[in-house]
C-alpha cells in the first residue's frame, strides 16, 4: 500500500482467486446468461456510491477514536463478499447448507471461549436482537421484573417494553458498576426474575461485579444474563486488572451470554451472537413450518432462533476470521485486545498528568472518559463540546458522553448540573497504541486553542504532579 492510499485493497486480488474457485464448484451446471446491467452503467452507479460514501467520518483510521466503530478484518470483508455470490440464508438448510454448518462451528468456538462445551446458540442481526432472545427465554424460565444497572445499555428497557416486562434500573457506584448493596435491597423486595450483568458498558467500559451477583443468585434464585456485547472478547486479554479478570474468569457461570462479533470480533455489521448454557432452552423456540424444515433431519438454525431469514454471509465471514485468528489466549487476536487496553491506559496516564483535564476512573477495557477542568460543571460541559468540535476539524474524532458528576473528582468545581458532558475515546483498533502520541498532540493543540479563546477562563498550568 503506497503512502497515498488509506483503504486496504490487496484482498481484492485474493477475492478474485477465491471467486474463481467457488465458480469451479458449479462447473457441472449448464451455462446461462444472468441478467445484469451493462458494465458502464455499473461503473457509473458504483462511482456515485463511492462519492456518496466519502460523506463519512474515517471510521477505519486510528484518528477516529470516538464511537465503537472498528473496520472488519480483510478476511471477513472478502469472505462476506464471496458468500454474496451465493447469498445463503441461514434460516433453513435449504437456503444455506454450508453457511449453516459454518455458523454452528463458529458459535461453538465462541461458546468454548467461555468454557462451554454444551450450549445452544446462534448468530443474530446484532446485540439488541441477541439480548431480546436471551431475555425472552429468561422470562419463560423465571418470570418477573428485569433489572439492570443505570449504565446498562438502553436496549434492555426497550426490550422489556417489547416483551411486556417490568424493568427497573439499579444505581451504579462511582466506578460505573452495578451497586451490589442497592441490588440486594431490591432483591429482598421480591419479584425479580432476571438480573442483567453488563460486561463492558458502552459509555465507559465498566464491568459489573459478576462474582457478587453470582453469590446473590444462589440466595435469591434469579436468572443471570451477561450482556457482554461490548466486552466479551476481553476474556482472552492478558492485561486486565484484578476486578475485571475475576469477572471474566467466572463469566461462564452466567445462564446466558450475548457477544457482538461486529464490535471486537472484526466483523461487518450486523453480527451478534446469543448463547445459552443449557441447551434444553431450545424447547421454547419449537414451532412448525409447512415448507421449511424438510430437506434434512439435522438441526435447522431457524428452529432455535426468533429471527427467520438471516444472512449466511455473516456466518461465513465470522468462520473465516476465526480460522485465521483463533479465539485463544496468547494468540494474535488476543494480542489485539490487549493492545487496545494498553492504548487506553497510555492515554489515561497522559490525561491524568494534564491539569486541564479530570479523567474518570482507570479504564477497565479500552474506553477512556475525561472532563475538562472549569469553574462549574456547566462551563466544563461547554468546553468539552468545543474541544470535540475543534478536534474533528483537526481530523481527530472523539465522542461526547453525558455522565453523572459522581464519576469524576470535581471537588473544585461548582456542581450546577447533575450530569457532566465529557469527552470519550474508544481505542478498539490495534493501531491505536502506536497513535496515542499523535492523538495526544492534536488534543493538546485544540484544547489550548479552545481554552485561550475563553477570556474568562485562563488556562491552568499544564502539568499535574
Amino acid at each position: 500500500m503506497n503512502s497515498q492510499e488509506h483503504l486496504e485493497k490487496e484482498s481484492l486480488q485474493l477475492l478474485a482467486a477465491a471467486l474463481a474457485k467457488l465458480d469451479a464448484g458449479f462447473a457441472s451446471l449448464p451455462p446461462f446468461s444472468g441478467s445484469t446491467s451493462k458494465p458502464e452503467e455499473l461503473e457509473r452507479v458504483l462511482a456515485e456510491v463511492a462519492q456518496r460514501m466519502q460523506n463519512n467520518y474515517p471510521y477505519f483510521h486510528p484518528l477516529y477514536a470516538g464511537q465503537m466503530l472498528k473496520p472488519p478484518h480483510p478476511v471477513a470483508r472478502a469472505a462476506y463478499a464471496l458468500a454474496m455470490w451465493i447469498n445463503p440464508n441461514n434460516h433453513a438448510l435449504d437456503g444455506g447448507r454450508a453457511s449453516s454448518a459454518m455458523e454452528k462451528e463458529a458459535v461453538a468456538e465462541i461458546a468454548a471461549m467461555f468454557g462451554w462445551k454444551e450450549h445452544l446458540g446462534h448468530l443474530t442481526g446484532g446485540g439488541t436482537m441477541a439480548n431480546l432472545e436471551a431475555l425472552w427465554v429468561s422470562n419463560r424460565i423465571h418470570p418477573g421484573v428485569l433489572v439492570a444497572s443505570a449504565q446498562a445499555h438502553y436496549t434492555h428497557s426497550r426490550i422489556s417494553a417489547v416483551l411486556g416486562l417490568k424493568f427497573e434500573s439499579i444505581p451504579c457506584d462511582r466506578n460505573g458498576r452495578m451497586d451490589v448493596a442497592a441490588l440486594k435491597r431490591r432483591l429482598e423486595g421480591g419479584g425479580v426474575g432476571t438480573v442483567v450483568a453488563t460486561i463492558g458498558t458502552t459509555a465507559i467500559g465498566s464491568v459489573d461485579p459478576l462474582v457478587e451477583l453470582l453469590e446473590l443468585r444462589e440466595k435469591y434464585n434469579f436468572r443471570l444474563h451477561a450482556d457482554a456485547a461490548y466486552g466479551g472478547y476481553f476474556i482472552l486479554a492478558d492485561n486486565l486488572e484484578q476486578h475485571a479478570r475475576s469477572v471474566f474468569d467466572h463469566l461462564g457461570e452466567a445462564d446466558s451470554i450475548v457477544i457482538d462479533p461486529h464490535k471486537h470480533g472484526l466483523q461487518p455489521y450486523g453480527c451478534g451472537c446469543v448463547i445459552f448454557r443449557d441447551p434444553s432452552v431450545g424447547r421454547f423456540y419449537k414451532h412448525d413450518s409447512p415448507y421449511t424444515y424438510f430437506s434434512s433431519g439435522d438441526l435447522h438454525l431457524g428452529e432455535i432462533s426468533l429471527e427467520c431469514s438471516r444472512p449466511g454471509a455473516a456466518a461465513v465471514a465470522l468462520w473465516a476470521t476465526q480460522k485465521l485468528l483463533p479465539l485463544k489466549k496468547g494468540g494474535e487476536f488476543a494480542a489485539m485486545l490487549a493492545s487496545g487496553r494498553e492504548a487506553a491506559l497510555k492515554l489515561y496516564e497522559k490525561l491524568y498528568k494534564d491539569a486541564r483535564f479530570i479523567p474518570g476512573f482507570q479504564p477497565e477495557l479500552d474506553i477512556v472518559v475525561w472532563a475538562v477542568k472549569a469553574a462549574s460543571v456547566n462551563e466544563s460541559s461547554m468546553l468539552a463540546r468545543k474541544i470535540f468540535e475543534e478536534a474533528a476539524k483537526a481530523n481527530l474524532h472523539l465522542a461526547l458522553a453525558e455522565l453523572p458528576v459522581e464519576f469524576f473528582d470535581l471537588v473544585e468545581m461548582r456542581k450546577d448540573r447533575q450530569t457532566i458532558l465529557c469527552l470519550r475515546s474508544v481505542l478498539m483498533k490495534p493501531e491505536h497504541k502506536d497513535w496515542i502520541d499523535r492523538i495526544r498532540e492534536i488534543l493538546d493543540r485544540v484544547t489550548t486553542k479552545v481554552v485561550q479563546a475563553q477570556t474568562k477562563i485562563p488556562p491552568p498550568s499544564r502539568e499535574r504532579d
